[in-house]
């Protein structure tokens, strides 16, 4: 299973290996979601929310993503909008 910070700082997926972008994740590994979204990191601040299973984290990041925007997002279509699904069975990690 992905930790927080490397489900947080996955980019892709290549078959059962995970892509993470070891760069970001040095950097930023120690934000919480509302750090991350304060910062415009919708994509790893809604990762992050996802991987909590906190509904009211998913809500700070859409509150912040309109805030920033000025672009209202429905909480049901942020994973769309990012690219973020829950993880599937990862078996090993390939960091960029």
């Amino acid at each position: 299973m992905l930790s927080r910070e490397d489900f947080v700082f996955t980019i892709g997926y290549d078959g059962p290996a995970a892509v993470i972008d070891s760069q970001m994740r040095k950097k930023y590994k120690a934000l919480s979601t509302k750090e991350l979204a304060e910062r415009g990191l919708f994509r790893a601040a809604y990762s992050s929310a996802v991987y909590s299973k906190n509904p009211e984290e998913l809500s700070v990041v859409a509150e912040a993503y309109k805030r920033l925007t000025g672009s209202a997002v429905e909480i049901s279509s942020m994973g769309r909008l990012f690219g973020v699904f829950p993880a599937a069975e990862v078996s090993r990690f390939i960091m960029l």
